[in-house]
């Protein structure tokens, strides 16, 4: 019975998506039946066809010929062209859209990827397709972190600083996990055998998405289509063609250049697979010290290591996070300030003890260095878990303090990669909504009007996220926990097939709806929808 009636069910569908093919296959022919050839209805109007009354010149006064009339009146237009559309000319699409439009579609395969998910990648692509905004913020994001960590760590001396500050910035595009307990990272930045832990690292992101001829091919087509639009545009007399050819298509477009420039010239380490060999091969050869004995392998007491990217996707309201395609480098952005942090502040303090001369352990003297081999001695950075954990923590401060969510220069950060992020966009998106403005018929039109709301609605998305981002941090909050958050940001940003994994276990989004924070109505809503 039951299959029956599936069968019977899937006829039904069949039968109905027929009924809907033919019905806009329909509208489709009397939309061309109807359609009106406007330069032949234009152009019977200039001859007189319906009279010498309701053309008007430039200045808006009635013309006694209606062959020099720049504008007619709309009931004139009515009468001599109808009401319907013009007909679609497949020709005239072909060419505008392999001329103007496919060079930018094809650019597109050049924006970095790199999640094992190949939905992921694709929905990261039509996120910087939708929200340039937002593709263009994270850009700026990354190159800002990249300068002020190098800042930060500028200062110290400690061994091993200038490798710290390599990984650290190769690994904005992945979700850290920094492991202070058992003296882990402490040990990771003080012990001598973890030096070759450091160099393995490094070797293993040393890896580049760079430029190639297919990227240099890609870049070129759409500067030299661009380059070409201008021209044109000065060859001809635009006021007198309803068309724009191209002018406002590729001033739209034309953020995509700069945006996978920035890309290839950054050359993030997104490939998830490729960084976590990495950080294993380099994890399985980490050292850490014991409460008496010498360091031993990390590998021989736990499975922890000091640092590590997050496994899996425990929750998933925090797939932006744990997703390690650069665009969403916004998510990553405090999380990996954190992160930074914690290494800093061991660097800091084991750089402030070495340069006052205090070796780790503070029962022997401080070992002269040999004039021809640089860096400490190894006997000064040798201790046990006890002594190596009290190295990396600042003289005098004695007391536990709870690290703010804000990271050092976060807020001038943001801003800095607003505004860039900002200017791209309406740099562009104005320069297009300008050219279609003053295109005949001038004004506000359907295109102009477009581009104005994407334009809206890429801003939007990043003002959403900066606010509840800067909102919800600010109460020291996780916006990846809470409802609210997910109403105003998600609708721009989240894969919807996370949905799914809430479906298969409807304890999930119970539990992640049981805060009071979030109203009955939403609660309600959201169960309805996902269980």
């Amino acid at each position: 019975m039951s299959s029956y009636s599936s069968a019977s069910k899937l006829r039904l569908r069949r039968g109905e998506m027929r009924i809907y093919v033919t019905l806009l296959l329909a509208l489709l022919t009397s939309h061309a039946v109807m359609g009106v050839e406007l330069d032949k209805c234009l152009q019977a109007v200039r001859n007189g066809t319906w009279g010498q009354v309701g053309g008007f010149g430039n200045d808006g006064h009635p013309v006694a010929n209606i062959s020099t009339a720049k504008a007619i009146t709309y009931e004139l237009c009515i009468k001599a062209c109808g009401k319907g559309p013009e007909p679609f000319q497949w020709t005239t699409f072909s060419q505008q859209f392999s001329a103007w439009l496919l060079p930018w579609l094809a650019l597109v395969s050049q924006l970095p990827f790199g999640s094992n998910d190949k939905l992921d990648n694709l929905l990261s692509m039509f996120l910087t397709v939708g929200s340039p905004t937002l593709a263009t913020y994270s850009l700026a994001l990354t190159v800002l972190n990249g300068r002020w960590i190098a800042r930060r760590f500028s200062s110290y001396t400690y061994p091993n600083t200038n490798l710290a500050v390599q990984i650290l910035s190769s690994l904005q595009q992945s979700p850290l996990k920094i492991t202070t307990d058992s003296s882990l990272l402490a040990s990771l930045v003080v012990l001598p055998e973890n030096d070759a832990w450091w160099k393995e690292l490094v070797v293993g992101l040393d890896y580049t998405h760079t430029w190639s001829i297919s990227a240099v091919s890609s870049i070129a087509w759409v500067v030299i289509a661009y380059v070409f639009t201008v021209i044109d545009s000065f060859t001809r007399d635009i006021t007198q063609s309803i068309n724009v050819n191209g002018e406002g298509v590729g001033s739209l477009w034309i953020w995509l250049v700069a945006i996978v420039i920035g890309w290839l010239q950054i050359s993030p380490k997104c490939d998830a697979r490729r960084v976590t060999q990495a950080v294993e091969r380099a994890n399985n050869m980490a050292y850490v010290a014991t409460p008496t004995d010498g360091p031993v392998l990390a590998s021989a007491l736990s499975r922890q290591r000091a640092i590590s990217p997050v496994q899996g996707d425990e929750d998933p309201l925090r797939h932006d996070e744990t997703c390690t395609v650069p665009i969403y480098n916004y998510a990553r952005f405090l999380p990996w300030v954190q992160a930074v942090e914690e290494v800093s502040e061991a660097f800091r303090a084991a750089s402030g003890r070495a340069h006052l001369h205090l070796p780790v352990n503070s029962d022997m003297d401080w070992a002269q260095e040999d004039r021809y081999v640089t860096g400490l001695h190894h006997r000064n950075r040798s201790g046990n878990r006890t002594q190596v954990e009290n190295y990396c923590v600042p003289l005098g401060d004695t007391s536990l303090k709870r690290r703010s969510p804000w990271g050092p220069d976060v807020l001038s950060r943001v801003v800095i990669a607003s505004a860039i992020a900002l200017g791209l966009q309406w740099g562009t998106t104005g320069a297009a909504m300008i050219i279609v403005w003053f295109t005949p018929t001038t004004g506000l039109g359907c295109r102009s009007g477009a581009y104005i709301l994407y334009g809206a609605a890429s801003t939007v998305c990043l003002d959403a996220t900066l606010a509840v981002q800067l909102s919800f941090t600010s109460r020291g909050d996780n916006p990846s926990r809470n409802l609210q958050a997910l109403c105003m940001v998600k609708v721009c940003t989240a894969p919807l097939d996370r949905l799914s994994s809430l479906r298969k276990d409807p304890r999930n989004i119970e539990r992640r709806l049981d805060y009071p924070l979030v109203p009955v109505s939403i609660r309600q809503l959201f169960q309805s929808m996902l269980l």
